[in-house]
């Protein structure tokens, strides 16, 4: 029964910002298509186990929550815009049987309802990557580095606001387009970021949401009036790391880095498009974050292993980006190229620097860098250290088990050594 909860569970993931696209376009109220979609998951996992997941599941809890949509319409106190809602969500059935199209537009105009201009920008990508990209509160929290209760607030308010305000469910004009595509680019980044490294669940890799960020991102490109580089170097970006994903987890589904990947496993094919992408873009404009963030990763896939790799072109690149992006995340990618192309010593110099900050107080990736670095340094006791605290931080168990068998190569080694290493 569990094994039927979690099919059930994964195929929700995967479905549910089609679905809810379709809902919110209708309703035009986010807690009402959330609560709708969520009473589809319920019955979803009171019928499913006996009668069997259907062919087309996204069909099925469309019509489930339409349903519920027009039950709690009609229960409503009788407002204007009632008959107009009930008559949307009757004729929602049509898009929801075996010929259910793939509603890429009800997507994108979720997206651009959710980057308006009148919202604050953190609440406009927290609240996409809620609705669109199904992630949970608290992966959004751990993505801004704040308490899940903050953002949890955050939602609440922005969600409001585009009920009060009467925000339009449209993709707007070329002009507005222009003005929203900064924060519809960095919802896609970071829907495509929690795919590919996944802060919940059991998979290391959530395949469905890399997916759809491409497929978006795609979309995006093709329907801007002029070649944008920035979104072309999002989908180069995203194209490139998508490439290297067969090799980034062994066959138990644990974590595999870089440096030890078969690099025989990465998608050629998909590694030359995102080079393709790229190098159009390049020549239509100085590069930006995204572009910059695509050549560092084009600089990995070309390398035929992880010795060739042009660590000193690396390193460059992540200086420009933080000048361009002086964050302390970015700080903390340069002092890992630092570390590969100067030595583990340079790259602890700078991630002293960044703990004497504060600001990565709590992010995993800092300790497990300066696990790292103390390794190589041969410092065996001191990286220990790090690789518990880098532990205490982690919450994946592919993650766990990853940073368990660094910390118990450590732990071997100081033993072999016959006694603590500094």
């Amino acid at each position: 029964m569990d094994a039927v909860r979690d099919r059930i569970e994964r195929v929700f993931r995967e479905e549910q910002g089609r679905v809810l696209a379709a809902l919110i376009r209708v309703v035009r109220d986010f807690d009402l298509a959330e609560d709708c979609l969520h009473d589809a998951l319920l019955k979803a996992l009171e019928a499913w186990p006996k009668s069997g997941i259907p062919d087309r599941p996204a069909a099925w809890l469309t019509t489930t929550a339409r349903n519920r949509a027009i039950d709690r319409v009609r229960r409503a106190k009788l407002r204007e815009t009632k008959e107009p809602i009930l008559r949307e969500l009757a004729e929602l059935k049509l898009s929801s049987g075996d010929d259910m199209p793939e509603l890429p537009d009800d997507r994108l105009r979720l997206i651009f309802t959710c980057c308006h201009p009148a919202l604050d920008r953190e609440a406009q990508v927290a609240l996409t990557l809620r609705t669109l990209g199904g992630l949970t509160t608290s992966e959004i929290a751990r993505a801004y580095l704040v308490p899940q209760a903050t953002m949890a607030q955050r939602l609440v308010r922005v969600k409001r606001k585009i009920r009060d305000a009467g925000i339009p469910y449209v993709v707007p004009g070329s002009t507005q387009l222009r003005e929203r595509l900064e924060a519809v680019l960095e919802v896609l980044y970071l829907v495509f970021n929690e795919g590919y490294w996944a802060s919940e669940g059991e998979a290391l890799i959530r395949q469905e949401l890399c997916a759809e960020a491409i497929r978006l991102a795609r979309i995006l490109t093709e329907i801007l009036p002029l070649p944008e580089p920035e979104a072309e170097g999002l989908l180069a970006l995203m194209l490139l790391h998508d490439a290297r994903r067969p090799a980034r987890t062994n066959a138990a589904g644990e974590f595999v880095p870089l440096a030890e990947q078969d690099r025989a496993l990465w998608d050629r094919s998909r590694a030359e498009e995102g080079h393709a992408v790229l190098e159009g873009a390049l020549r239509r404009a100085a590069p930006g974050p995204y572009l910059i963030q695509a050549a560092i990763s084009a600089l990995h896939t070309q390398a035929a292993s992880a010795e060739d790799t042009d660590w000193p072109q690396i390193m460059l690149l992540y200086e420009g980006l933080h000048r361009l992006q002086p964050t302390p995340v970015v700080a903390l990618n340069h002092a890992v190229a630092v570390a590969m192309a100067r030595g583990p010593e340079a790259g602890l110099e700078l991630l002293e620097a960044l703990e004497g900050e504060g600001r990565l107080s709590d992010y995993q990736p800092l300790y497990a860098a300066r696990a790292d670095f103390l390794r190589r340094l041969g410092a065996l006791s001191l990286a220990a250290g790090a690789y518990r605290q880098a532990l205490e931080l982690t919450t994946h168990p592919r993650q766990l088990t990853y940073l368990r068998g660094r910390l118990s190569e450590v732990e071997d080694a100081k033993r072999g050594s016959g006694g603590p290493s500094e």
